[in-house]
């Protein structure tokens, strides 16, 4: 990505001297920021373009540029690009718009941009784009206007109208990027490349996503969750569309739309998701000025009654309220202020107040632990000058170590003061509830780091049935059919251990009447037709049949209904099953495959009012108990489930493991890509699934389901596991780490000596916070090769060891390192993880591993020395640089 943002020269295909150019305006923008000297204007009609000579074609320059941006008609370049990637271009921009937005022609030629791009190395920005800015560069390479300030925040964004937008406000509110991407139709260059190189960039605080669409989700997803943890991301997702939900057959696709879908994802990846361009401007200022917020304490300072009120009203549409005053800040208040105050947060300063009784508010308040944040709300009045309030407060604010932010409310009268404030970097609102809502943005980031750093309970071992379900989707492959009926569904969910209701079919009246008696009275009957998913609509449903009398008469009525509802439709006859009375509860599973995110996990209240109530949350695969208790905390029915008054609390871990049964069952079979549990009735804290509907469809061009292409989150990679025996004869157990083994590595942590720690850490540590332990436990699959070797013996579990690979975004490069607790060094453990790392990471395709270590740690220098790994010393003398060539080595 460095071709785009440090560019040693840059070709403009498609400038001249005609003002009003796209290709004018780039040249002059390149230089004004200093790039005169290294522009090459490419353009058959013109000898000079801005006093700079010209060519005909890239191939006449005589050194090839660096990046080439192409401003032609779209149908020039295909062959535009293949002259770039002959004069060994490294990266294009390509502004023409009229690709595929257009239909048909213009995807066609996005194909050929992209084949005379295949193969070379040379990456692409766009078509249909603005380009891109680095301020800090000094580099402008897009039609816009002036140049924006330097800053921390970087912007992606799909649309060229919203570019223009924010660099417009940004301009009045005094806000800097270190980047600007203007990405258009994404032909190559996407999020997830931006996010990743993005994140590695130091000089980014917070990225900001404009986005209508994505190109490659499972990228995007594994950029976002590893870079969302070391920096926000905030997103303003376009395009919400119902039309995919009212289209869908069950439940479970009527309440899993589109729009509901990008939210979960957004939320498993630690993403802030704002509603409104003008919430975006109004998070990113807070994020790019001020600290982030520890927690949800915020103080209001206030000369109006009115706005302290509406800031508090807007916390309680979060379900928060400001923070408690204590005593002790009550009683020095109480001495700063007229004795007639509120006594009370908000603080209300009253109308009179003075620049004297805001800077000792203020002043009490910053220096108080008792607030994560602070607002500023001014009112303006003859008594005081905005203008002086301001400059006060501005020289207090430089000790922040909380956010601060100010409502000043009004206009020409605080212009002036807005501006005071806005170039001391404290983000200003026109209206108190804009200012809480940006607030509170910042403390939805700080929970999510929290979440992410969580380390989930362990589950027990689970085990499933997979040939069960094989043989059940195959049998229904081969009679052509996609819809499982519920006892085959059922079959199914019992496989992979899901509690269901034991169900039989009944073709006759007469042997739904044999079937009940053998079955045992009271028994519910429902309607047995693919063509019929809502059987309720149908009256398909007939409950709490006691006798043979009440059987026929069901059986008749099931009959009649389906008739009436629908004439052709197929009709197996009637299931029984035994009748449930009396459940606590009735909650909705499932799960739909969708276009973009693969399979989504459903979990809500049931029923047949289920759509209606809609109470649901979504989820994306692989879950662990925690992300399954997650899921369940997101509904409105989770307190009842929790023990409500009389009602008898629902199996809570039970209901965790469901979740994740389920979840197991659409990673390890794509086939699947509908599936409706409803209801699933808990009685007496016992769930058992009473109805399902599963539809399938052949999974097309992949033969085995190991690189699970179908999900957007790669899951335990279990058939890595293996058993081993060091070269000592020491039994080990080597597999892929996992989120639940947070406990046995602190363990392995404990049984280091400072000398070990300090080998691994290059620092001394002593504990491990969550961060460090989610960093290490909680991987991505896709990005981190890392192995853990345990003790394989009966009875105990113990972790000796570990070892990753962290790869580079490109995938070519990793960083490798070994971790041994200090009982089992010198005992062949740490050779047999890296080996495993190593051979894992050719298989993935990556040429160079390479690692820092220091010279005192004579073992691992050994180690990498036997493994065949190049041994330098570092830039620093007391460190050696290892490395090995993946596609030369003999493992």
């Amino acid at each position: 990505m460095e071709q785009f943002f440090d560019p040693k020269s840059i070709a403009v295909i498609g400038a001249n001297d005609r003002k009003g150019s796209i290709g004018a305006a780039l040249i002059d923008n390149l230089i004004q920021g200093g790039y005169g000297g290294t522009v090459i204007p490419v353009n058959p009609k013109h000898d000079t373009v801005r006093g700079l000579k010209s060519y005909r074609a890239i191939t006449e320059v005589e050194f090839p540029p660096e990046m080439a941006i192409i401003a032609t008609p779209i149908a020039t370049a295909p062959e535009i690009v293949r002259q770039c990637v002959r004069a060994g271009t490294q990266g294009v921009i390509i502004i023409s718009a009229g690709g595929k937005e257009l239909g048909e022609e213009g995807a066609f030629i996005e194909e050929q941009i992209h084949g005379a791009a295949e193969g070379s190395g040379m990456r692409i920005i766009g078509p249909n784009c603005m380009g891109v800015i680095r301020p800090a560069k000094n580099l402008n390479a897009t039609f816009a206007g002036d140049m924006p300030a330097k800053g921390n925040l970087a912007v992606i964004s799909q649309s060229g109208a919203i570019c223009a937008a924010i660099l417009d406000r940004a301009a009045e509110e005094n806000m800097g990027f270190s980047h600007f991407v203007s990405i258009g139709s994404m032909l190559d260059v996407d999020f997830g490349d931006l996010i990743d190189y993005l994140g590695n960039d130091g000089s980014v605080k917070a990225i900001l996503l404009y986005m209508e669409n994505l190109t490659n989700p499972r990228k995007f997803m594994s950029a976002a969750r590893a870079v969302s943890r070391i920096k926000p991301i905030i997103v303003l997702k376009a395009g919400k569309s119902k039309i995919g939900a009212r289209a869908a057959s069950t439940h479970i696709g009527a309440m899993a739309g589109e729009d509901a879908v990008y939210d979960a994802a957004f939320k498993r990846a630690g993403i802030v998701r704002v509603p409104s361009l003008a919430r975006l401007f109004d998070c990113a200022e807070l994020m790019a000025k001020q600290p982030r917020p520890a927690g949800t304490r915020l103080a209001i300072i206030t000369n109006g009654g009115g706005p302290g009120v509406m800031a508090a009203d807007t916390l309680a549409e979060y379900g928060l309220e400001p923070a408690p005053l204590s005593d002790e800040i009550t009683a020095k208040l109480g001495e700063i202020l007229p004795s007639y105050w509120s006594r009370g947060n908000p603080i209300d300063i009253l109308g009179n107040a003075t620049v004297e009784r805001y800077t000792s508010v203020f002043e009490l308040c910053l220096a108080s632990k008792e607030f994560d944040g602070i607002l500023i709300i001014m009112v303006p009045q003859d008594l005081t000058s905005p203008e002086e309030v301001a400059a006060s407060l501005v020289k207090l604010a430089q000790r922040k170590r909380v956010p601060i932010f100010a409502a000043w409310m009004g206009g020409r009268q605080i212009a002036s003061a807005v501006d005071i404030l806005n170039k001391a970097n404290i983000p200003t609102y026109e209206t108190p509830e804009r200012a809480v809502r940006a607030f509170l943005y910042m403390v939805e980031y700080t929970r999510n780091l929290e979440l992410l750093s969580q380390a989930p309970p362990k589950l027990p071992e689970l085990y499933f049935n997979r040939d069960q379900v094989f043989r059940a989707i195959y049998e229904c492959f081969e009679q052509e059919t996609e819809l499982l009926s519920e006892i085959q569904s059922k079959e199914v969910l019992s496989a992979y251990g899901i509690p269901v209701n034991p169900t039989v079919l009944a073709a006759s009246a007469d042997e739904a009447v044999a079937l009940a008696a053998d079955m045992g009275m009271p028994v519910a009957m429902k309607l047995a037709s693919p063509d019929i998913s809502h059987k309720s609509d149908a009256g398909g449903v007939q409950l709490d049949l006691r006798n043979e009398e009440d059987i026929r008469r069901a059986f008749g009525r099931i009959m009649i209904g389906a008739r009436a509802h629908n004439p052709e439709a197929r009709i197996a006859g009637a299931s029984l099953q035994p009748f449930i009375a009396e459940a606590d509860f009735e909650l909705l599973l499932g799960s739909k495959t969708d276009d973009n995110f693969g399979p989504v996990l459903c979990f809500g209240s049931g029923g047949v009012y289920a759509e209606l109530l809609d109470d649901k949350a979504l989820g994306l695969p692989p879950l662990n108990r925690l992300l399954a208790r997650r899921m369940m905390e997101a509904t409105r029915i989770m307190p009842l489930l929790d023990g409500n008054r009389n009602t008898q609390p629902a199996d809570l871990e039970k209901l965790e493991e469901l979740l994740v049964r389920l979840s197991q069952l659409v990673i390890d079979f794509p086939e699947i890509v509908e599936m409706d549990i409803n209801p699933v009735l808990v009685k007496n804290g016992e769930p058992c699934a009473v109805d399902a509907r599963i539809r399938i469809r052949r999974n097309e061009g992949q033969t085995n389901n190991l690189n699970n292409h179908h999900l957007v989150i790669s899951p335990y990679p279990q058939h890595l596991e293996r058993h081993d025996l060091t070269d000592m004869q020491m039994p080990l157990f080597i597999r892929p780490i996992k989120p639940e083994d947070a406990p046995l590595f602190v363990e392995l942590f404990n049984s280091l000596t400072p000398t070990s720690i300090y080998y691994r850490f290059f620092s001394v540590v002593k504990t491990l916070s969550p961060e460090t332990l989610a960093r290490f436990t909680q991987v991505d699959y896709d990005r981190e090769i890392a192995f853990v070797a345990l003790n394989d013996e009966e009875g105990t579990e113990r972790m000796l060891g570990i070892s990753n690979i962290v790869g580079e975004p490109d995938g070519r490069r990793g960083e490798f390192s070994v971790l041994i607790g200090d009982p089992w060094q010198g005992k062949g453990i740490g050779a047999k993880l890296l080996l495993q790392c190593l051979e894992i990471a050719r298989e993935r395709g990556m040429d160079i591993v390479w690692g820092t270590v220091l010279g005192e740690n004579r073992h691992m220098l050994a180690l990498g020395k036997k493994l065949g790994f190049t041994v330098k010393q570092g830039e620093d003398p007391s460190e050696y640089k290892l490395t090995i060539d993946l596609k030369t080595a003999k493992l």
